[in-house]
């Protein structure tokens, strides 16, 4: 008798529970992103679908569907949307000196 084993797809935003996780996650894609704006937008969609889609969309004064679209990975949302989506999850985007 062979038992199967079903996995299910990970999905990160079920692991983004308080705002240091979700500080942490977009500290981490900031550093791994490498200049790909389309990357660290898709870790803010995760982080906005961890916190409710429609409240964060509500927040940042856009509909549902283009919050969607901009936080897909697809593309590179405007700086204004990252600006207003931070704010709306709770987070503050900072500066720090590169010495490398």
């Amino acid at each position: 008798m062979t038992s199967k084993t079903t996995t299910t797809r990970y999905d990160v935003a079920e692991h983004l529970r308080t705002p240091e996780e979700m500080a942490a996650y977009l500290e981490a894609c900031l550093e791994e992103a490498d200049g790909d704006a389309a990357f660290i937008a898709k870790a803010l969609g995760d982080i906005a679908r961890a916190k409710g889609m429609s409240q964060v969309a509500r927040d940042a004064g856009l509909s549902r569907e283009s919050l969607y679209k901009a936080l897909s990975g697809e593309r590179s949302p405007g700086f204004d949307t990252i600006l207003k989506v931070v704010g709306a999850l709770g987070l503050k985007l900072h500066a720090q000196a590169n010495h490398g």
